[in-house]
């Protein structure tokens, strides 16, 4: 083993852990890949650089403006109003996966549930549904519905650049579409049966009151005249409320012991579903903070409670309240915050945002309003659709064919004509330069082309025969069809716990010499990478749609491998039968 072999190996080793443990964000990750194998001399400048030439990140950002274009159209809201005219339920589930799936095949599906989870929401709720047995449809339609064409997933087009740069010969527009709708087809019919039975029935939300679900971390202050004072934390909350969790006392900066005594100016850290640590505080005489009195606007204005959810790529992520200005730059002050998995213990103010998080926001109606269109949340809820603007709808949906058009007849690259696409939405106006900048998800970006050089180290250090010459020697024995089997399956536990895209780029290169070693088409190897990184469905984790709908419903975890698990495992056996029908060895 050479000294580049055994450096590649251990970048390798380290990626995987990183991405796994989540400590760092995914585009951080990158970079240091990027960085390590620069300094350890694996890859020379121009080698570490390539990721951002690479047609698949340039083609992947220009997909984020393209996608942008329509849904700045509102054309996406026309789409979700067809739901609330649905009036069975069987039907209504079956309209909304052939919308979600045909429009994640061209435009980004994470702005796909961004624009339809408030749509659907609002569609189920108004006909007396729980939106729980309707947002994981979502997301696996997203899912399964984008790999369907080359554009469909920025996994799909980063196989594609990966198998160009080792030499062969990548994919067409269309190519994936023949399989990919076996796929579709296979993915509607189980989530119609499987929906009554391995969903729950997390109740009906009622939008019009305080009735918000789910457990919400919330900071109280106890003013002068609180019966709180005195007590200890232990004996603080009334037995009659049910499920509310003092977590912290916090005095001058300081967290406190549940056991001590508190006083006049203390701030308390509740855990619990709303209504309970509502009850709590009217009961204790506890107040939200105030923040600052300039943010209550014009007294006699209506003010409101919503729930605003952090969006994918949004600039918001990774900062806290305090570093944003949150309530003075927004005019609306956050009383509470829901996030899935461990509960931070520190105060609101400071904790950094994540993706999936859930603020519950106090604001008058023309701060909500005014936060609508900010493509860094999504304004969860019923609400007023904006209308549909014909002339950018008809022009962005014109580009957008036009784009992808020339590029399935052989004209010219999608790279380009995406690129001319977008420069198209500035020149007629669908779009402002500011707004098309604002589109592209810059760590997705930053992913891409931080990763691919580790896939040029596999290949050049020889690593990615070694990898697959010990790890899968022994399968390339039973024949190419349990090598497949085995890289599709390796590629699905990937991506349930890091990223699609970093999982791609590790799995690829093993993938491209396990084919060379058996002497077969790489072709088949790539789809089930492909395919197997594009669709996500065991935990709420794996995929970013994923996400949003674990918050946005108040799913559990466990919900996800109950439902998504035997998704898996029927996807994994229609591709060890289907992709070397349609990709022969």
């Amino acid at each position: 083993m050479g000294i580049d072999l055994l450096l590649t190996l251990c970048v390798l080793v380290g990626a995987v852990a990183l991405f796994v443990s989540e400590k760092w964000p995914v585009d951080v990750v990158a970079l240091l890949v990027l960085g390590s194998l620069l300094v350890f001399g694996v890859v020379d400048p121009s080698e570490a650089l390539s990721g951002f030439s690479s047609p698949a990140t340039i083609t992947v950002a220009a997909m984020f403006v393209l996608s942008a274009g329509l849904q700045r159209s509102g054309i996406l809201q026309t789409l979700g109003d067809l739901l609330a005219r649905v009036r069975w339920s069987w039907l209504m589930t079956l309209v909304m996966m052939a919308l979600v799936a045909f429009s994640s095949a061209f435009i980004n599906n994470t702005a796909i549930v961004a624009v339809f989870l408030p749509l659907v929401i609002a569609a189920v709720v108004s006909r007396g549904r729980s939106p729980s047995k309707y947002l994981i449809p979502l997301s696996f339609a997203a899912q399964f519905g984008g790999v369907c064409t080359l554009v469909g997933t920025s996994t799909n087009l980063l196989v594609d650049s990966l198998a160009r740069q080792s030499g062969q010969s990548g994919f067409a527009l269309f190519e994936f579409t023949p399989l990919g709708l076996w796929f579709v087809a296979a993915g509607m019919i189980y989530i119609m049966i499987a929906q009554r039975f391995l969903l729950p029935d997390l109740g009906i939300p009622n939008t019009a009151s305080d009735d918000h679900r789910g457990r919400y971390l919330v900071e109280l202050q106890v003013p002068e005249k609180s019966v709180a004072i005195g007590r200890t934390g232990s004996t603080l909350l009334p037995v009659e409320v049910k499920d509310v969790f003092l977590l912290e006392i916090v005095r001058d900066g300081a967290m406190l012991p549940r056991t001590e005594t508190i006083i006049a100016g203390d701030r308390l850290l509740m855990r619990g579903e709303w209504n309970d640590i509502q009850q709590a505080r009217r009961q204790l005489q506890l107040t939200h903070d105030i923040v600052a009195r300039d943010l209550d606007g014009n007294p006699e204005a209506p003010r409101v409670h919503a729930e605003v959810m952090i969006a994918p790529g949004s600039a918001l992520v990774g900062k806290s309240l305090a570093q944003l200005r949150f309530g003075h730059v927004y005019r609306m002050r956050v009383h509470g915050l829901q996030r899935s998995g461990a509960t931070p213990h520190q105060r609101i103010d400071n904790i950094p945002l994540a993706v999936g998080d859930v603020l519950l926001v106090d604001a008058a109606a023309t701060a909500l309003e005014e936060l609508r269109p900010n493509p860094a949340v999504v304004l969860l809820g019923q609400r007023t659709q904006p209308r549909i603007d014909k002339r950018r709808a008809g022009l962005s949906m014109l580009v957008l064919v036009a784009a992808i058009g020339v590029s399935a007849l052989g004209w010219m690259p999608i790279v380009a004509s995406s690129l001319l696409g977008c420069a198209a939405l500035v020149i007629l106006r669908c779009l402002e330069p500011e707004e098309a900048y604002a589109a592209i998800d810059w760590r997705v970006i930053i992913l891409l082309a931080g990763v691919l050089p580790l896939g040029i180290a596999l290949q050049k250090s020889g690593g990615a025969d070694w990898v697959a010459h010990n790890a899968l020697g022994w399968i390339g024995g039973y024949g190419p069809l349990a090598t497949l089997a085995t890289i599709y399956l390796l590629t699905a536990m990937m991506t349930e716990v890091m990223s699609n895209n970093a999982a791609a780029v590790l799995v690829v290169p093993i993938a491209i010499a396990a084919a060379e070693a058996l002497g077969v088409d790489t072709k088949p190897f790539l789809v089930a990478v492909a395919f197997a990184a594009s669709t996500s469905f065991a935990t709420p984790v794996g995929y970013q749609t994923n996400t949003m709908v674990y918050t946005a419903a108040g799913y559990r975890f466990s919900d996800f491998p109950k439902i998504g698990i035997p998704l898996n495992l029927l996807f994994w056996a229609m591709a060890v039968v289907l992709i070397p029908r349609y990709f022969p060895f």
